[in-house]
């Protein structure tokens, strides 16, 4: 995992002993989250760096505002022996927010980590890239009049991400993909399966044939060569729905293997907003986290006809405040190692292959969070809520869908940007906070 660079500043007394002693603390405490450079005087060229941390501060601080100001870097403040603000730094934290300076004041530690995890992620969105799989989106294939809809095709929104992120987003052929995946052998898919055998890191398996996790393999190898040739990929992904007739298979069980090898983050149907909001909110959090489909119990049968189900689970309280959360067969595209439970399973959507294999797993019932930026880039939606149970229905589009409750359903309906959505496992809005000010973001809570 990248680590936040982070450069100490003082007032010229470089020598002080509470000065270095808790710059040592800062990096025994943060030791997996950050690399604290040597400290350097306020108002001296600075190294590169994430962000300036200030280990102490004194009254000093008031009087120089304009050179705080002039930081080319975030100021952070971890003048505590817990690795956090120390409570008499408040008044001066104040101080300095109230002069338009967005300083990083966490109190806890676990705040801290995930402040360094968010300004690492920040470098790596601008020095890598993110590779898209897609040909024609929307144009033709698979319920055009639907993906012809969706604002991650537009260039527009490739440029407002490049824009506020400095992120490269770098667009594939998928017919050549699929191409390439079809002609690998399945000596050589075998091969890739006894190696995992070996790991003991096997497949859970159910209800699908040997012949759909052959191709799931041999596309997961096409992928791996791509990646190979790359040292800045952050994530991948596929218009595998619209454009299904691209590949035999399905990117399913390529992702949950290229997260657990190489941490690489996913994103269904090439939805460049979703993973952009998954790759800062999980390197950030660390945390289980899945896109999935929302169908709120407020839309009736617009969203009951598309899961081709009858009617909505029943629920306690009040069924505005609900939701059920599914996409392609099941939750959505969760890998093994953050799944509470996992198999992989035959095709249940009728716009793929007949070869095609889907991932049914569960996030944990209990404390959720929903999340996603909105198409400025300029504000993240979030919601606490509860996942109370799981409900299918066999013969439809959800065979495995999450029932969620959150607090406000109209409001919900008002205040997210879209149907795909971020699940994380507890309630992250204190977390969330963090992130939105590492990446100059509101965050925004319905309701």
């Amino acid at each position: 995992m990248k680590k936040a660079s982070l450069v100490p500043l003082h007032f010229g007394d470089a020598d002080d002993p509470e000065l270095t002693t808790q710059i040592e603390r800062l990096r025994n405490l943060l030791d997996d989250v950050a690399d604290i450079l040597a400290p350097v005087p306020l108002g001296a060229p600075l190294p590169e760096a994430d962000a300036a941390v200030f280990p102490c501060l004194t009254g000093e601080t008031y009087r120089r505002i304009a050179m705080i100001r002039d930081l080319p870097v975030p100021v952070m403040m971890l003048t505590s022996e817990f690795g956090t603000m120390a409570m008499w730094d408040w008044e001066i934290i104040s101080y300095l927010r109230a002069s338009g300076i967005p300083v990083l004041a966490p109190y806890s530690l676990s705040g801290a980590q995930i402040t360094c995890r968010a300004l690492a992620a920040k470098r790596q969105l601008r020095e890598g890239k993110f590779l898209v799989y897609q040909d024609e989106p929307g144009v033709d294939g698979q319920q055009p009049g639907i993906f012809k809809r969706f604002y991650w095709w537009e260039d527009e929104c490739q440029q407002r991400i490049r824009e506020k992120f400095g992120l490269t987003i770098e667009k594939r052929s998928y017919r050549e993909l699929g191409s390439r995946a079809r002609a690998v052998t399945d000596a050589a898919a075998k091969e890739t399966r006894d190696e995992w055998r070996a790991g003991r890191r096997e497949l859970p398996l159910a209800d699908i044939t040997n012949q759909a996790t052959t191709s799931a393999v041999k596309l997961y190898r096409a992928i791996c060569d791509d990646l190979d040739q790359e040292q800045d990929v952050l994530a991948a992904g596929i218009n595998c729905l619209n454009e299904s007739s691209s590949s035999d298979t399905t990117p399913c069980l390529a992702w949950d293997r290229l997260y657990t090898e190489r941490d690489l983050i996913w994103g269904c149907e090439a939805d460049t907003v979703s993973m952009v909001t998954k790759f800062i909110v999980h390197r950030s959090l660390r945390i289980p986290i899945v896109m999935t489909n929302l169908y709120p119990f407020l839309m009736g049968q617009a969203a009951l006809k598309h899961e081709r189900i009858p009617d909505f689970p029943p629920v306690d309280g009040n069924p505005d405040d609900y939701v059920l959360a599914a996409h392609c067969g099941y939750l959505g595209v969760l890998p093994q190692q953050l799944a509470a439970e996992w198999q992989l399973r035959g095709k249940v959507l009728a716009i793929v292959g007949q070869n095609a294999a889907v991932i049914d797993a569960r996030l944990p019932t209990g404390h959720l969070t929903l999340s996603k930026l909105d198409p400025t880039f300029e504000k993240l939606v979030v919601i606490e809520g509860e996942l109370t149970r799981y409900a299918g229905y066999p013969g439809s589009d959800c065979r495995n869908g999450a029932v969620i409750r959150v607090p406000d359903g109209h409001a919900m309906m008002d205040g997210l940007p879209s149907h795909h959505s971020l699940l994380t496992t507890g309630h992250n809005r204190a977390g969330m906070k963090l992130i939105g000010q590492v990446f100059g973001l509101q965050v925004e809570v319905p309701g």
